[in-house]
C-alpha cells in the first residue's frame, strides 16, 4: 500500500495555479470576442471551427473578419466595448490593444462567471488557450507551462508525427468486425514528398492498403508499418502497366473487405490521372470514396523552375494539354490549331516522344518559331533540371539534352521571366 504524501513533501503551490485541461463544446453557444485585430482574428478562426455563435465587438476589424459578416458567419457590433456586452455568453475573449478595456471585459466576465481569455495578460485570465492542432477527428491541445512557444513546438511535433505515422495512432487504424471500408484518392503532387497535402499525408499514414503509381511520392511508403499492404500500380510510358480495370477491382475488393484503401497518384488525380474512373468504380460498388486534390505538375513543376504560367500584362490564359497522342492521331481529342492561335501559355504533359510533331503543328498554325520553350525534367526531385529552347529548336534540344519522361514543357513568353532565376538550369 502506498504511503500518503505528507504536505511538507508535496510540491509547493504555484501562484497562478495548475491548469485543468478541458475541451469546450461551443456548438451553437454565444461567444463574445472584444477586439478586431490580428489576435482576435486568430481566436475567431478557432471559435468558428468549433461552430460557436461568435459576436465581435470592435470599432474596426481586419478585412478577413469583415468578410465573415455578410455570409452570417459572425456578428459584428461596430463600436467600443460597453458593460453588458457579455450578456448570454458562455465564453469571452479580451483581445484589444487597450489594457484598460481588456481588464473591464475580464472583470465583467468574472462577475458573470464566464470564463475569459485575456490576450494581453495571461495571469489575469481565467482560462488559458492551449496550442491546438487537428489530425482528422483527433484534437491535440498543449499547455506549455507559461511558455507559448514551447507549447507550439510540442503541438507541431505531435501533429507532424501523427501525420507521417511516426506517432502511432493504431486505434484509428484497427479494423473492427463488420466495419465498412473506404477509398481515399490522393494526389501526391509532383514527386517531392514534402509537396503532398496535409490531408493526403494523413490518409497515407492511416491506410491499411496503399495502391501507388510510380510517379507518386514513394518515399512515404517507407514509413508505413509492416502490416500495411502496398500494391504497385505503376503505368510506365509505353512499358509495363497495370490495367485500369485491375486497379479498380483492387480498390473495390479491398474496401469491401473492410480496409482503408489509399490510391496514391502523382500530381492531381483529376489531371490526366484517370481518377474519375476510379471514383465511378467505387460509387458503382457502393464504396465510400474521398478525393484529396494534389499539386498538379502542370503548374507546380514550372513554378519550381521559376516559371509562372500567368503574369500580369503578359498572359491572361494558360492551357494544359496531354501530349501522349501526336496531332493528327485518330484518337486525339485536342484541337491543336486552336491552341496554336492562343496568345497565352501552353503546358504540355506526357509530350516528350511527341514533342517534334506538336511543335511543328503549333508553328504551322500560328505560333512563332522563336517562341520560348522550357523543358523541366524530374520536377521537384533532386535530379530536376531545366532546358530552354524555342519551338523551332525543340526537337533537336530534346535529343541533344537526352530529355526523358517525366518531363513538362512550357510554351510562351512567361518562359523568359525565369532566365536568371532558375537554380536547375
Amino acid at each position: 500500500m502506498a504511503s500518503p504524501v505528507h504536505p511538507a513533501m508535496a510540491d509547493p503551490p504555484r501562484p497562478d495555479g495548475v491548469v485543468y485541461p478541458v475541451g469546450l463544446r461551443l456548438l451553437g453557444r454565444r461567444v463574445v470576442v472584444v477586439g478586431g485585430g490580428q489576435v482576435a482574428h486568430r481566436r475567431v478562426a478557432g471559435l468558428l471551427e468549433a461552430q460557436a455563435q461568435v459576436t465581435v465587438v470592435s470599432p474596426e476589424v481586419t478585412p478577413a473578419l469583415e468578410a465573415l459578416v455578410a455570409p452570417g458567419s459572425l456578428t459584428w457590433v461596430q463600436r467600443r466595448y460597453e458593460a453588458g456586452d457579455l450578456d448570454g455568453a458562455w465564453y469571452a475573449v479580451a483581445a484589444t490593444d487597450d489594457p484598460d478595456v481588456n481588464a473591464a471585459v475580464a472583470a465583467e466576465a468574472e462577475d458573470a462567471r464566464i470564463f475569459c481569455a485575456r490576450a494581453d495578460d495571461r495571469a489575469a485570465s481565467s482560462v488559458w488557450t492551449p496550442a491546438t492542432g487537428r489530425h482528422g477527428d483527433l484534437v491535440v491541445g498543449v499547455h506549455g507551462g507559461g511558455d507559448p512557444q514551447r507549447a507550439v513546438a510540442v503541438r507541431d511535433a505531435v501533429v507532424a508525427g501523427l501525420t507521417d505515422g511516426t506517432v502511432a495512432d493504431r486505434t484509428s487504424r484497427e479494423v473492427t468486425s463488420g466495419r465498412a471500408g473506404g477509398v481515399v484518392l490522393v494526389g501526391g503532387g509532383p514527386g517531392d514528398p514534402a509537396l503532398i497535402t496535409v490531408r493526403g499525408r494523413q490518409a497515407v499514414a492511416q491506410a491499411d492498403v496503399v495502391v501507388a503509381d510510380h510517379l507518386a511520392p514513394l518515399s512515404l511508403l517507407a514509413s508505413l508499418p509492416a502490416d500495411v499492404e502496398v500494391i504497385d500500380a505503376s503505368k510506365l510510358p509505353r512499358g509495363r502497366s497495370m490495367a485500369q480495370e485491375q486497379i479498380n477491382d483492387l480498390l473495390v475488393s479491398r474496401a469491401l473487405a473492410g480496409k482503408r484503401v489509399v490510391r496514391l497518384k502523382g500530381g492531381d488525380p483529376f489531371v490526366f490521372g484517370r481518377g474519375m474512373e476510379e471514383v465511378e468504380a467505387c460509387v458503382a460498388a457502393g464504396v465510400p470514396v474521398e478525393v484529396v486534390p494534389g499539386v498538379t505538375s502542370a503548374i507546380g513543376v514550372p513554378a519550381l523552375a521559376g516559371i509562372p504560367v500567368t503574369h500580369r500584362g503578359m498572359t491572361h490564359e494558360f492551357v494544359v494539354v496531354s501530349g501522349h497522342l501526336p496531332p493528327g492521331h485518330p484518337n486525339s481529342l485536342v484541337d491543336w490549331s486552336a491552341i496554336a492561335r492562343l496568345r497565352g501559355t501552353v503546358v504540355v504533359l506526357m509530350g516528350v516522344d511527341t514533342a517534334h510533331a506538336i511543335a511543328a503543328t503549333l508553328v504551322e498554325h500560328g505560333r512563332a518559331p522563336s517562341t520560348p520553350v522550357a523543358v523541366i525534367s524530374d520536377g521537384s526531385l533532386p535530379t530536376q533540371r531545366t532546358v530552354r529552347t524555342t519551338l523551332a529548336d525543340l526537337p533537336a534540344t530534346l535529343a541533344t539534352a537526352d530529355i526523358r519522361p517525366p518531363s513538362v514543357w512550357v510554351v510562351g513568353p512567361v518562359v523568359s521571366l525565369a532566365a536568371g532565376d532558375d537554380p536547375h538550369r
